[in-house]
């Protein structure tokens, strides 16, 4: 059974960092490109981050430099590495997988949502003052 599942998520203070998981079963993770995306209350899931399968990575520019996305292919992983949180970063947070190239535009952007085809539930991240 192809499986996406998050983790790593929940409350943590402006300025603090989480790292979030994203663990694959009944696939091996290394053949697709991965993205994260996130849906803050009120909005639409957008995209932040994705790593291909040559490892190129690509980022909305609100996380550019706070975030890095990478992968560990031993244990079918990506991570989202999230320092500096901010309140705006508060959203549930989702992989997803495609095995076409990724889009290189859009991130940041509800955009790239179309490109990938299996998603995990998500994972709740919450930012506080």
């Amino acid at each position: 059974q192809v499986q996406l599942v998050e983790s790593g998520g929940g409350p943590v203070q402006s300025g603090h960092s989480l790292r979030l998981s994203c663990v694959a079963s009944g696939f091996r993770l290394s053949y697709w490109a991965v993205g994260w995306f996130r849906q803050a209350p009120g909005k639409e899931r957008e995209g932040i981050a994705c790593i291909d399968t040559n490892d190129d990575k690509y980022y909305a520019e609100s996380v550019k430099g706070r975030f890095t996305i990478s992968r560990d292919n031993a244990k079918n992983t990506v991570y989202l590495e999230m320092n500096d949180l901010k309140s705006d970063d508060t959203a549930a947070y989702y992989c997803a997988t495609t095995l076409s190239p990724p889009p290189k535009t859009g991130w940041g952007s509800p955009t790239p949502n179309r490109a990938f085809g299996s998603w995990g539930q998500g994972t709740l991240v919450t930012v506080s003052l």
